[in-house]
């Protein structure tokens, strides 16, 4: 496979990008906050050509991906506020200044290590809090464990994963004893929030990304709830007349 470095074409895709900012209808009326939904679709869809396996998926959206990027920055630089080039250079230096054991002198034991490295080089670079750096707009196990991953690299952490497989008990606990109490929804929502994110903390333990894990078991249900329909369809059943006892023995069935 040719990995030479497609200077040319890049530079062609970038002029494709602004002739048709200039020229397309639609092109020319978007700006940075109405591209947001189309950067958020894409990147689901990389996602998901990641998780199915699929690299001519893969390779397309990609591409999709990219066009965000260039088109993001085509809008910058109308804007004067900044370019494509200055994104490349400040990424590119960001690269560099973050992995000096490749760039520098620097010497570490693993992966382990690169990553904590990594955290000090970003606050050196002028942030205030160690679990900073999380977007907002993630989802909330990925955001979860990722402000527990960073809180982590400066030591707030058990040494292992039984206390935190314990805190999950407490707080199961703790949930079902405002349930039983009749608390308020949101005493209620806040012990259910304290569940989710102690059972976010011990996946963490166990290299287990949950935003992956609950995606697959979301996809599985799926699958064999279908089955569940196709069979009253199969049969001349509605869903609504089945028992759950029904139900239950072909999703079981279905495993």
């Amino acid at each position: 496979m040719n990995r030479e470095i497609p200077v040319k074409e890049f530079s062609e895709f970038v002029d494709i990008v602004r002739q048709l900012r200039n020229e397309c209808p639609w092109d020319r009326i978007q700006t940075h906050l109405s591209l947001r939904r189309c950067l958020l679709e894409e990147t689901y869809e990389v996602l998901e050509a990641i998780d199915t396996g699929n690299m001519d998926h893969l390779k397309k959206e990609l591409g999709d991906l990219l066009l965000q990027v260039v088109f993001h920055a085509n809008i910058a630089e109308e804007e004067n506020t900044f370019t494509l080039k200055e994104v490349i250079d400040g990424e590119s230096k960001k690269l560099i200044d973050r992995h000096p054991h490749v760039f520098g002198d620097v010497t570490v034991s693993g992966e382990e290590e690169v990553k904590r490295n990594w955290e000090k080089l970003k606050k050196k670079e002028g942030r205030k809090s160690a679990i900073e750096g999380v977007p907002d707009q993630l989802p909330a196990l990925l955001k979860a464990y990722r402000i527990q991953e960073k809180a982590s690299k400066v030591g707030f952490d058990w040494n292992d994963s039984e206390p935190a497989f314990e805190k999950i008990l407490e707080e199961i606990h703790e949930l079902k004893a405002n349930v039983d109490n009749g608390k308020e929804i949101g005493a209620v929502e806040d012990e259910m929030g304290d569940l989710i994110f102690s059972i976010v903390n011990y996946s963490r333990f166990l290299k287990v990304n949950p935003e992956d894990a609950l995606r697959r078991t979301i996809d599985k249900f799926r699958k064999r709830f279908e089955k569940i329909e196709k069979y009253a369809e199969e049969n001349g059943r509605q869903l609504e007349d089945m028992s759950l006892e029904e139900m239950d023995e072909i999703w079981n069935l279905s495993k």
